[in-house]
């Protein structure tokens, strides 16, 4: 049987980045983010910021192997790692900064490179699906 291969370069380097990212630093949860993002792009994760907010406290790093959606408000200031945005999605987590939701913190999106960089061991974070 043939093995398929991603088509999206950006998405290969990824995947290739996170293992060695978790290799070296003997970190399983990037690992775990590479092994769902080998899946087909059908099975990608996609999250409402609802279900964030209710799986989150403030302050906390999630990450979302995937799409993050704009069905909800989120009301703590969280740090939000994922494949894609939508642009509604995106706006609210970001309008959270500068108080016009509920939130009294700094939300913030990034991407899944800029967290493993930033984190490589992966202390803190959650993985949401």
């Amino acid at each position: 049987m043939r093995t398929k291969r991603k088509t999206n370069p950006q998405i290969s380097r990824l995947i290739k980045d996170l293992k060695g990212i978790a290799r070296e630093n003997s970190a399983p949860i990037w690992r775990d983010i590479a092994k769902r993002l080998e899946k087909p792009r059908k099975n990608y994760a996609t999250v409402n910021l609802s279900k964030i907010n209710r799986y989150s406290s403030a302050n906390d790093t999630i990450v979302v192997p995937g799409k993050v959606l704009s069905a909800g408000t989120l009301e703590d200031s969280i740090t939000v790692a994922a494949l894609g945005f939508s642009k509604k999605a995106f706006e609210k987590i970001t309008a959270s900064v500068e108080g016009t939701v509920k939130s009294k913190g700094k939300s913030k999106c990034i991407s899944i490179e800029d967290l493993a960089k930033d984190n490589p061991k992966g202390t803190g974070v959650k993985i949401i699906t």
